[in-house]
């Protein structure tokens, strides 16, 4: 079975489940799942029920798939993603997001845990995406069959992240009081965290955040047309001279602390489209 018979039994299947029609996709990442308990929910489908679907081995997510709405738009959202690092290809990773699209979403907020580069940012920080470093990603969602259901061939990804949606969210975030710095984002695969020899060529880069996620899918996504708005909250700091060791609690903890931050902005965001 091709992957786009995949996404076309796999979308039968949820809309068979569902009667609503998504406008906007929303990706939760690691701690952030309390926007979900913002939806006013119609289906909750659990990654393991849906077919095709990868599973979720992170313990920090839900795995499930919610379809209801957000003020009174109709959105679906992952309360949980697909990492390289879990064994998953990069087709497998971004597989929702072509469903999604094929659900009828044209808009996709993406929000993940990363780690902080910039001296000028802070623990519990928000940082809006406004562009990404894929290089160091060892697979490309693209490669391989590309059917014209999925888009062109080669993607133009000049504005990866929609700038209007950028320049929304940093109005929300000041009339709202919220913290919200810009920058771009490096996906690496991870499951180590980097060295402090790495940590200062990603910063030589240009990278203001690292994380393990979210590049695959605004791929795919910019790919099949989608406007995508892209937040990263910084759950720990890593500057080469200052470098302390991980504790993966006190990154749950720090995302955590900004999650009612995030969820606030995503909510007006979402209330605005």
């Amino acid at each position: 079975m091709t992957i786009l018979e995949q996404v076309q039994q796999t979308t039968q299947f949820i809309q068979s489940k569902a009667q609503l029609t998504p406008q906007i996709g929303i990706i939760l990442g690691t701690g952030l799942g309390a926007l979900a308990q913002e939806l006013t929910i119609e289906t909750t489908l659990s990654y393991e029920s849906i077919p095709h679907f990868p599973l979720s081995t992170v313990e920090f997510h839900s795995g499930k798939l919610l379809l209801g709405t957000l003020g009174d738009k109709p959105v679906v959202v992952m309360q949980g993603r697909f990492h390289f690092y879990e064994g998953y290809s990069m087709q497998q990773i971004t597989f929702p997001v072509r469903v999604m699209h094929a659900l009828g979403v044209r808009t996709l907020l993406v929000s993940n845990a990363a780690g902080g580069l910039n001296p000028a940012f802070q623990t519990t920080d928000l940082m809006v995406i406004d562009d990404h470093i894929s290089l160091l990603l060892p697979q490309n969602p693209l490669v391989g069959p590309n059917p014209p259901e999925f888009g062109d061939r080669f993607p133009d990804m000049s504005e990866p992240y929609s700038k209007s949606l950028i320049d929304q969210s940093l109005a929300i975030a000041e009339d709202l009081g919220i913290r919200l710095q810009r920058g771009v984002y490096v996906s690496v695969t991870g499951p180590q965290l980097e060295t402090r020899a790495e940590y200062r060529m990603l910063r030589q880069w240009g990278a203001d955040a690292v994380g393990m996620s979210t590049v695959p899918e605004v791929i795919v996504a910019n790919q099949m047309g989608m406007a995508v708005f892209g937040v990263s909250v910084i759950t720990d700091m890593c500057i080469p001279e200052t470098l302390e060791k991980a504790d993966i609690q006190k990154i749950i903890a720090a995302a955590g602390a900004a999650e009612p931050h995030l969820t606030r902005l995503m909510r007006t965001l979402v209330s605005q489209l």
